[in-house]
């Protein structure tokens, strides 16, 4: 019997073990192989998440354990031959209160935590900076109303054009650029059909639905690249769709808004000209071109 019990334990702690490691070992930004757990938290709504799935976690293990346990002894001490006799007793009601009131105690320290996770998900601070999120099919487009109103639009970098050190299927041309330390709104909204902006290091995901705006915030607190991806089934090119954003220094960041004004505001302009002469060209044409 105990040597049973040390067995159970010795799995069970090995399988918990390694849950945590996978924690430990899972890549910043993005996912790593073999990865079994959350990716590095960035944010604090992200390290909150890690922390209620730690929380979650012991729980579970502690009620698989119990069950495990209760099992065993039922086994070894309820089989034919150690109770020849089995005792008819019914209707124990100190067993009947304890299994009612222990897991409603359960479910209360649960949502506590999760409540407050909540809260904090769904109030944004005052922002320091917002950026527009809409989504086509199938690609991202960006807006930056409080940084000169530019903005563009992003697509996936084809396995061919890939750059050594760029993920394939997650890398794109041209990434959101946010300040660490900084509290970003995002205001997110669809131009055809459901899509879902989601950067699991954030822990942020929220739909983009057309004709409604939503929003949520994220605040990264150290510098690197961070990868997400549409989490709808949004149509054919669904699993092309990716999110891309690079966390800098404050100063960085004002220099890349510099660069970005003059880059999108010159491919706003040439693709302004490029309408407005095919426009011509129409109406030059006459009645039949029509």
């Amino acid at each position: 019997m105990k040597s049973f019990l040390r067995s159970a334990a010795l799995v069970m702690g090995t399988c918990a073990a390694g849950l945590f490691a996978g924690a430990a070992s899972a890549e910043t930004g993005q996912p790593s192989p073999w990865q079994i757990n959350l990716q590095a938290a960035v944010t604090p709504v992200m390290e909150k998440i890690h922390d209620f799935n730690t929380l979650m976690l012991i729980i579970i293990t502690s009620i698989v354990l119990f069950v495990l346990v209760l099992l065993a002894i039922v086994v070894v001490r309820f089989n034919e031959r150690a109770n020849p006799v089995p005792s008819k007793t019914s209707h124990n009601t100190l067993i009947e209160v304890a299994w009612t009131v222990i897991p409603v105690m359960i479910l209360v320290l649960i949502a506590i935590p999760s409540f407050r996770l909540l809260h904090l998900e769904l109030n944004i601070p005052k922002p320091d900076i917002t950026v527009k999120v809409t989504g086509h099919q199938w690609y991202w487009s960006y807006e930056y109303p409080d940084n000169g109103a530019f903005g563009f639009d992003s697509y996936l970098v084809p396995e061919k054009d890939l750059k050594a050190g760029q993920p394939r299927l997650l890398a794109v041309d041209n990434e959101v650029v946010v300040p660490v330390n900084k509290i970003v709104r995002i205001q997110v909204t669809s131009s055809d059909v459901i899509h879902s902006f989601a950067v699991p290091s954030f822990g942020v995901k929220i739909d983009a639905n057309p004709g409604r705006l939503n929003e949520s915030w994220f605040k990264v607190t150290r510098e690197g690249i961070y990868y997400g991806q549409c989490s709808e089934l949004c149509g054919r090119d669904h699993a092309f769709m990716p999110i891309a954003v690079r966390a800098v220094s404050e100063a960085d960041f004002a220099a890349w808004v510099a660069q970005a004004k003059a880059k999108f505001a010159s491919a706003a302009d040439a693709a302004g000209q490029l309408a407005d002469a095919g426009e011509t060209a129409t109406l030059a044409a006459g009645p039949l071109a029509r």
